[in-house]
């Protein structure tokens, strides 16, 4: 129970059984060996853009990444979780384009994904919530269209602020998955030892989908080729990491040892690996979530009453009843929103179950008569 609340805060979930763990190998089992080859987010989304904003306290223009798809009809406004980006909308996206009239604009949050800020260490939720009606003005003008704003995890607290703040003025719902105040302030204790678990380096992008699938964080490996290439970067020397780093296998970079009377052998092999690692791309995480700590519980300290108050038509998404807390129980209980409970998924609840969550919100949607199915589609 204390690793699911560790995990909540983010966008991940406890292991699955036979997974990874903190400073173990990764084995293969036996059978044909999986595909871990990066997918383009241009297989999901039609269109990318870098939507610039003012900056209200420095000179200068923030810049924000998002992906968008469809012409016609409501838009769903689309937030990540913690550390994630964008892409992990990915194959959603094109499950939900499928089911019903609408557009979809996914966008990465500041200092998340590639998108690009003048503060970068500022991710309060006000400030979040902010860029949120910022990029909505910049994309639509004074008169945007109607917007579903849906958010997991991090992206679903800040979704609530944003609504709960009016910063979209033609808000027509509010859909949070996964995340209630209750089991992340519990999690923020121990979140650091989570985050130290995690190994801070990888030897290609192929090897952290690897990990991400076999750790357990994402369960569909569609949705992880695609969208770990937001999670993790380039880092601009190819070297080893530092002592210390997390050993899990093959793909991670491991502590590098400098043992007295090596014989020959060993010095070859040694620089042989030294040698291929520089021609590799190491990779590690675009975020620092650790260093993010200071505004955690800004994120989620209120947030149930918050979501309550908000007047538009709320759907909550859960990957598991036991994370209802008490105020969301008697809000559930008086018919203030609505819940759905999506069994036999990790904490990516979007990424996991692309299908489950978007007939969930494909049903919303056309019962509040937001839109309409799509012409063909059997719902």
């Amino acid at each position: 129970m204390e690793k699911q609340l560790h995990l909540n805060l983010l966008a991940s979930r406890p292991p699955m059984p036979g997974g990874f763990q903190s400073s173990s190998k990764m084995k293969m089992g036996p059978g044909r060996r999986r595909d871990f080859t990066p997918l383009s987010w241009s297989q999901y989304f039609e269109t990318m853009e870098d939507v610039e904003v003012e900056n209200e306290n420095e000179n200068g223009k923030d810049i924000f990444r998002v992906y968008c798809s469809g012409a016609h009809g409501p838009v769903l406004l689309l937030l990540h979780g913690g550390g994630h980006s964008a892409l992990s909308w990915a194959v959603f996206t094109a499950v939900i384009y499928s089911r019903i009239n609408c557009r979809v604009v996914a966008m990465d949050l500041r200092a998340h994904g590639d998108s690009k800020v003048k503060n970068s260490e500022d991710l309060s939720a006000d400030s979040m919530a902010k860029d949120i009606g910022k990029v909505v003005e910049a994309l639509y003008g004074e008169n945007p269209p109607p917007i579903m704003i849906i958010g997991h995890s991090m992206g679903g607290a800040i979704a609530v602020h944003t609504a709960a703040a009016n910063h979209i003025p033609s808000l027509l719902g509010l859909c949070v998955i996964d995340v209630v105040e209750g089991t992340a302030m519990d999690a923020l204790n121990s979140m650091q030892n989570f985050l130290r678990s995690r190994p801070k380096m990888f030897k290609s992008l192929e090897n952290a989908i690897e990990w991400s699938v076999k750790s357990g964080q994402i369960r569909n490996i569609e949705s992880a080729r695609v969208s770990m290439g937001g999670q993790v970067k380039k880092c601009e020397e190819s070297t080893r990491s530092p002592v210390g780093s997390t050993s899990i296998g093959e793909g991670i970079i491991e502590e590098e040892e400098d043992e007295e009377g090596e014989d020959e052998s060993n010095k070859k092999r040694m620089k042989e690996d030294d040698q291929e690692t520089k021609k590799e791309s190491v990779f590690t995480w675009r975020v620092d979530l650790a260093k993010t700590e200071k505004y955690w519980e800004g994120w989620f300290k209120g947030l149930s009453s918050l979501f309550l108050t908000c007047s538009v038509p709320k759907l909550l998404l859960l990957a598991g009843v036991d994370r209802l807390d008490k105020d969301l129980t008697i809000g559930q209980m008086q018919g203030k929103f609505q819940m759905q409970v999506l069994p036999q998924c990790g904490h990516s609840v979007h990424e996991d179950a692309p299908e489950k969550v978007a007939d969930a919100l494909a049903t919303f949607m056309v019962r509040h008569k937001f839109t309409d199915f799509k012409d063909g589609y059997m719902c």
